[in-house]
């Protein structure tokens, strides 16, 4: 097995920024607009976007929340092992709320179909868009794209995009395995 790095810590802050400030362009006070990380994975990036918007633009108040999508997945009978959910948390309402949905890679678009489903639990959202960190875009099953992508990356073949966090026992980089 191999592994390229595609992004270092320091490049993963650079794009966090520069997608923080789109963030605002597009939503100004976040006071119409929640974040909701995807979980497991997802939830990273959205505490550093909601971290970032808070330190370093001082937006205030904004409101985020985890949603977990293993029941509302096409393919989740699909596997032999027994799955576990994780918990969603969402203390706040959806109904006609732009709705960020973050994610740390985009690849089938899968994730995002069942977040799609799944959102609908909590009311009806006024808009939906997605922030994605790496965004795969020779594997999509379905036409989703990101309204904010971090990098754009063409892995092939057996090629995965892997992403690790500081908060969960590592550092800050973006692999490219090659198994």
């Amino acid at each position: 097995m191999s592994q390229k790095v595609l992004l270092n810590a320091k490049e993963i802050n650079i794009i966090l920024n520069r997608l923080a400030c789109q963030l605002i362009e597009n939503h100004k006070d976040f006071k119409d607009t929640v974040l909701i990380g995807i979980q497991p994975r997802g939830i990273y990036v959205a505490e550093r976007i909601k971290k970032l918007l808070e330190t370093d633009y001082n937006i205030e108040d904004i409101k985020l929340g985890y949603l977990d999508i293993t029941f509302f997945r096409d393919d989740f009978r699909r596997s032999d092992k027994p799955l576990e959910a994780n918990k969603t948390k969402i203390n706040f309402v959806v109904e006609d709320k732009n709705v960020v949905f973050i994610d740390d890679v985009l690849y089938t678009g899968r994730s995002i179909n069942a977040a799609l489903t799944a959102i609908q639990s909590f009311g009806r959202p006024k808009n939906v868009e997605l922030f994605t960190l790496i965004d795969r875009r020779f594997s999509r099953h379905l036409p989703i794209q990101p309204n904010y992508r971090g990098r754009q990356v063409d892995a092939i073949n057996e090629e995965k995009v892997l992403v690790k966090w500081v908060e969960n026992g590592g550092e800050d980089v973006v692999y490219l395995v090659n198994k």
